[in-house]
């Protein structure tokens, strides 16, 4: 498999056969891996976004409160 580049910018992952052929009649480019994942793999790809809270001391009792019921429970996810 071979990265290459149009003239219009588009970048195709394809295979070597392909690719030499669109590079030698078509006037498209080989380009590095890491430049179609930064543009093509990787562009959907969301962030995620981590949120901290601070616990005071009743919503500890709280939380171990749900932790033990549900260990007695058997619903406990780890």
């Amino acid at each position: 498999m071979k990265c290459i580049k149009s003239k219009d910018g588009e970048i195709r992952r394809v295979k070597e056969v392909e690719a030499d052929e669109k590079v030698s009649r078509y006037g498209w480019s080989f380009v590095p891996k890491s430049e179609w994942k930064v543009q093509v793999r990787d562009a959907n790809k969301k962030t995620v976004e981590v949120v901290t809270v601070e616990v005071t001391a009743k919503d500890k009792k709280a939380v171990k409160r749900l932790k033990l019921k549900e260990k007695q429970n058997g619903t406990r996810l780890r």
